[in-house]
């Protein structure tokens, strides 16, 4: 895929120098119509090993036994339009092979990051929607209420801009807003993700928002991996933002309010609406050493000798004693496993 016509036929000899053994075709929206056509069912028919051509075959081109792509500067596509080419292989039994040749990561935008690396994220089937929301969150989007070709979609992001319009429209019809709780967890642990990992603050960015709306564990199973392929082994920081993620979600599984540390003591409190029942509490902080309940609802954890300090201990333990009000059957298990670390120095 080259999709500059006045240096279509420069490529094709580079090709032939590579690979002088291999039969090339080429395809280009300026060839007359009938020559076109010929140059396509020859293909179809395995006259050529390859095919050189324009953006001209993003859509429509059903040929079972092509299985690689090739796209030269997919940097100056768009993210739709790669998430086309790249459809145009794999359509049959074989494996397919797709290659996006870009210049040196230093000579990329931003923007042109994003839309690459939004591409090697969304693989699975069914992709097609969340490509189209995250091209539509890089490129911007006009008034959705109007016909102004810009709008403020840019300055609050997609997902929120949704949100905020669902609720006024809600309230336009006189409707309850939807319901929103979400659980504030402090623990002190050192959760920011170290530039000399990820240098893109926007990528950084993308991360922290992913983490933090993430639907359930198995979610936060499938970043850590993303992490890993993308960026390679997750640092102790992107491992314990993994596991607040998780204790996030435990956390407003129970309607836990307000997750703190102070004096060596967790406390956990909990939403007046909270299923925890006042009895599973005094049981608990009954059973289990080093729990304690106050008169106003708070469950207290003593934390062990050295906890503070160690992240990892902490954010265990604190998972352990939510799990401990969960009915017996519905335990989760943690979203990430990560090995013992030392103490930060930097907690925040």
């Amino acid at each position: 895929m080259h999709n500059r016509i006045e240096s279509i036929g420069s490529m094709a000899n580079l090709i032939r120098r590579l690979a002088p053994e291999a039969r090339i075709g080429i395809a280009h929206g300026r060839m007359p119509e009938g020559e076109l056509e010929r140059t396509m069912i020859a293909f179809l028919e395995g006259a050529f090993d390859l095919l050189l051509s324009t953006t001209i075959v993003e859509n429509g081109l059903d040929i079972p036994r092509v299985n690689t792509i090739v796209v030269n500067r997919a940097d100056r596509f768009g993210l739709a339009q790669l998430y086309q080419l790249r459809g145009r292989v794999g359509r049959s039994d074989r494996r397919a092979y797709a290659y996006m040749l870009v210049p040196a990561r230093k000579a990329l935008t931003p923007v042109a990051r994003r839309r690459l690396k939004a591409l090697q994220e969304f693989t699975e089937l069914g992709s097609g929607f969340r490509i189209a929301a995250m091209d539509l969150e890089i490129r911007g989007a006009g008034n959705l209420l109007g016909a102004e070709q810009s709008g403020e979609i840019a300055s609050v992001g997609f997902e929120m801009y949704c949100q905020l319009l669902e609720r006024a429209v809600r309230e336009m019809k006189g409707e309850p807003p939807p319901p929103e709780f979400k659980a504030q967890i402090n623990l002190g642990v050192d959760i920011r993700i170290p530039e000399t990992f990820i240098a893109d603050f926007s990528e950084r960015l993308v991360l922290y928002k992913k983490i933090s709306v993430a639907a359930d564990d198995r979610e936060l199973t499938r970043i850590r991996d993303q992490i890993r392929d993308l960026y390679g082994e997750p640092p102790r920081q992107a491992e314990h933002l993994l596991e607040l993620g998780s204790l996030r979600l435990l956390a407003e599984r129970l309607r836990v309010r307000q997750i703190d540390t102070a004096g060596g003591r967790a406390m956990v409190r909990f939403a007046d609406d909270s299923p925890v029942s006042p009895e599973r509490l005094v049981a608990l902080a009954t059973q289990r050493s080093g729990v304690s309940l106050t008169p106003q609802g708070v469950l207290r954890l003593e934390l062990a000798a050295g906890a503070e300090g160690a992240e990892r201990q902490r954010l265990g333990a604190v998972r352990a004693l939510l799990q401990g009000l969960l009915p017996s059957d519905t335990v989760p298990e943690p979203a990430v496993q990560t090995s013992a670390t030392s103490p930060s120095e930097g907690d925040r």
